[in-house]
């Protein structure tokens, strides 16, 4: 899944309007965020196999230490607790862990059977909704499309820049999804290492939007 992880960020900015935009993302990505670092380093690994799916053409041989149902309960874990020890916040604090375990259980949904269970188990869980091209249309895309209304009723904007920086990012967004599903299959793991890793722009990205754009009263 792409759009549908940043349609929860989008969705949760109404569950805690005062969390920044680029945290949001960075929680609901973050295991995506950490799966491209541990490529390069030989840590995890993928194959290229066109066909695979009917949506994806990437076989995940085994991301452990970022997918397992296990390693991710850490990672929620984790990035709560240092969300609470800068802010303070409890509630943001649970926002942002929900968020990180959110990523696993879209991946759920929409992989074939590779998500481990915990590192060095053989079980692997997966619903296989990508072998769908329709059924993953209308399930990612209705995400998307929800969490961008409910992201603009939890905030207006400052300026202009807030108007167009927001509705920029979601234009680059649907559109390296659609080229995801009618391009040629990418050349190689690298070029999936480097697009991944490039992603943080994005995490950049929001927290550019967030300083130009405001919760509205009530919002929350």
């Amino acid at each position: 899944m792409f759009i549908g992880h940043y349609a929860v960020a989008f969705a949760a900015k109404k569950a805690s309007p005062r969390i920044s935009l680029g945290t949001l993302i960075l929680a609901s990505q973050f295991v995506d965020l950490l799966w491209p670092v541990l490529v390069l380093l030989g840590w995890e690994h993928l194959r290229i196999e066109p066909g695979i799916t009917a949506v994806s053409p990437i076989e995940f041989t085994d991301y452990p230490i970022s997918h397992s149902l296990v390693a991710v309960l850490f990672w929620a874990l984790l990035l709560a607790g240092l969300f609470y020890l800068v802010r303070r916040t409890p509630r943001g604090a649970v926002v942002v862990g929900m968020l990180v375990l959110s990523h696993w259980v879209l991946d759920l949904l929409v992989h074939e059977p590779d998500l481990p269970l915990s590192p060095g188990t053989e079980t692997r869980l997966g619903l296989g909704l990508w072998n769908s091209v329709a059924g993953t249309l209308v399930v990612e895309v209705g995400l998307f499309l929800l969490g961008i209304v409910l992201y603009l009723t939890a905030t207006k904007t400052k300026d202009r820049i807030g108007v167009y920086g927001f509705w920029g990012l979601v234009v680059v967004l649907l559109g390296i999804y659609t080229a995801n599903l009618l391009g040629p299959p990418p050349p190689d793991p690298g070029a999936i290492v480097i697009a991944g890793n490039a992603s943080w722009l994005f995490v950049l990205w929001a927290y550019w939007i967030d300083r130009h754009r405001e919760a509205r009263p009530g919002s929350s």
